[in-house]
């Protein structure tokens, strides 16, 4: 099929609007068959529970064209997983998962002249939202939503940022032992735009969050996972505020199972930032991004290099753009 007429290998990380998009509505205690559609707008109550208690959840995936030509997506059944989750802890009904994985072929499919080529850096990122379009005035969930799926095709997260990036230890809270940051909520990014608006006026490409309850230990930033390396050995924060990234667990599989390292994920104390060798952000947008350094007030914990980190991305870019041969059931094929 044609493309179209973009310059893939500049596009940024924004918003471009695609052709078509899925849309399903949920009342009466079910969901509708849903369909594809061509408007991007939506109308909604002035009191949906959307706007009034910030009701919405979301996820974030791609799709890619592989070296062989075809389109596929990268283990999409976790972040229908994912998103489930996300719609236990805050009182949304689930959308199944088969239906899920059916809805997100249909969007890719019907945009499939958006999808970049193989091999420009650039790929379709799709981000399934959900949000309460019911009327709520006194605090309650609604009882009426909507799922989204749309599509937009991006280049890399960081474009155009330093080669090594730098983060600041935040002197804000990301979330609350107990709270939502182990869920994909609206309402855990709408509460970073603040400190990195401050980190960004101040030099730095991005926020390190600490827990909240001790402030000892290292989390991760408004936007990804954090990755430590040590001799050989990949090292992931745990913590039950963490976001449960699929890059992160991809990276770990492929980490052990590909290029024979060590792993852990693992409580990392602040003070140890001076003895790890590399660090970098991972998820969905970033893939990996090396990280040159980290500053906590008046002090600046420096990195060596990203040489395992390279490798370990290059790793997986092979496996999503069928350069390498994948695990069992990490390819969803699309067409």
């Amino acid at each position: 099929m044609e493309k179209r007429n973009v310059d893939w290998s500049r596009l940024g990380f924004g918003y471009q609007p695609t052709g078509k998009r899925f849309v399903t509505n949920y009342a009466g205690g079910a969901w509708d068959a849903g369909c594809l559609t061509g408007d991007s707008q939506v109308v909604i109550s002035e009191c949906a529970g959307v706007l009034q208690y910030a009701q919405t959840c979301f996820e974030g995936m791609k799709a890619y064209t592989t070296k062989d030509g075809r389109i596929v997506c990268f283990r999409p059944e976790l972040n229908a997983r994912r998103m489930a989750a996300s719609c236990r802890r805050l009182c949304m009904p689930e959308y199944p998962e088969e239906k899920f994985l059916e809805a997100v072929k249909q969007t890719v499919l019907a945009n499939e002249k958006w999808v970049p080529p193989y091999g420009c850096g650039a790929s379709f990122y799709l981000r399934p939202v959900m949000f309460g379009t019911g009327a709520v005035l006194g605090v309650k969930p609604a009882e009426t939503y909507q799922l989204r799926i749309f599509g937009s095709p991006v280049g890399p997260y960081f474009h155009g940022s330093a080669p090594a990036l730098s983060l600041r230890v935040c002197p804000y809270d990301r979330a609350a032992p107990h709270g939502t940051g182990h869920v994909k909520a609206g309402l855990n990014y709408a509460m970073s735009l603040y400190p990195i608006s401050e980190a960004h006026a101040q030099g730095f490409d991005e926020n390190v969050y600490l827990d909240a309850a001790t402030r000892t230990y290292l989390e991760e930033t408004g936007g990804a996972n954090l990755l430590f390396v040590k001799g050989n050995t990949l090292i992931t924060p745990k913590s039950s505020t963490i976001l449960p990234s699929i890059t992160r667990q991809s990276l770990l599989e492929v980490a052990r199972d590909y290029l024979g390292m060590e792993t852990q994920e693992r409580p990392i104390a602040l003070e140890e930032l001076g003895e790890f060798s590399e660090c970098g952000l991972c998820g969905t947008a970033a893939v990996i991004s090396p990280v040159g350094k980290i500053t906590d007030k008046d002090k600046v914990y420096t990195f060596s290099g990203s040489t395992t980190l390279q490798e370990l991305r290059s790793a997986l870019l092979g496996i999503q753009m069928g350069e390498i041969p994948a695990p069992a059931g990490w390819i969803y094929p699309i067409v």
